[in-house]
């Protein structure tokens, strides 16, 4: 079972390719380089059963994205050095969790949304609890997922939904009550896919 810093920072230096909200359709790639960066944190703490990945549910009344499983993150803001502290800033303003419990394990390849934003996922190792402090504003819950489920390639699924009158497939990894789907999904298959590449 994979549940070590270790097998994470090997897995990390594989090479892996970026991905896209269009890697399951082509047909509506745009014709132009998204303009727009922006950082996730995929946060992983140690438990006792194991390792574990920490995602949001969104706040309902958000315009964009309303209830939709996310990573903490968002959009780059001039002051931010690079896009690790763009991940490592919303994290805290949207989870509570500080930077400095946060070590830095390295990046996955960045996903190009549909919305136009060009996302860097960095991998933070957490040793130590924290006290979570959702933002209300912004998020709704925060939750835990095994690590090995995540892992499990069997556990992601093809969907297909009407998107601007079109109908669009799109990777799915349910997880109890949670729908996690979408930008967030496909960066978790490329995860597991790095993880258990050769």
């Amino acid at each position: 079972m994979i549940s070590h810093k270790a097998d994470i920072l090997r897995a990390l230096m594989r090479p892996a390719a970026a991905s896209s909200d269009f890697d399951l359709n082509p047909e509506f790639a745009r014709r132009v380089a998204p303009v727009r960066d922006a950082g996730v944190l995929v946060p992983l703490i140690e438990r006792s059963s194991g390792v574990h990945l920490v995602l949001t549910k969104r706040a309902a009344h958000l315009a964009a994205h309303p209830g939709q499983i996310a990573f903490p993150g968002g959009k780059r803001d001039a002051q931010d050095v690079d896009i690790t502290a763009t991940a490592l800033r919303e994290a805290y303003e949207e989870t509570g969790l500080s930077p400095e419990l946060v070590r830095v394990l390295g990046h996955l390849p960045s996903h190009e949304t549909v919305t136009g934003f060009k996302v860097t996922p960095t991998i933070g190792w957490i040793s130590e609890p924290w006290q979570v402090k959702a933002d209300p504003g912004e998020v709704e819950e925060v939750f835990e997922v095994p690590l090995r489920h995540v892992l499990h390639l069997a556990n992601f699924h093809v969907q297909k939904r009407i998107w601007n009158g079109q109908n669009r497939a799109y990777y799915t990894l349910p997880y109890g009550p949670y729908y996690i789907w979408g930008a967030t999904a496909r960066i978790l298959r490329g995860f597991a896919e790095q993880m258990r590449a050769p």
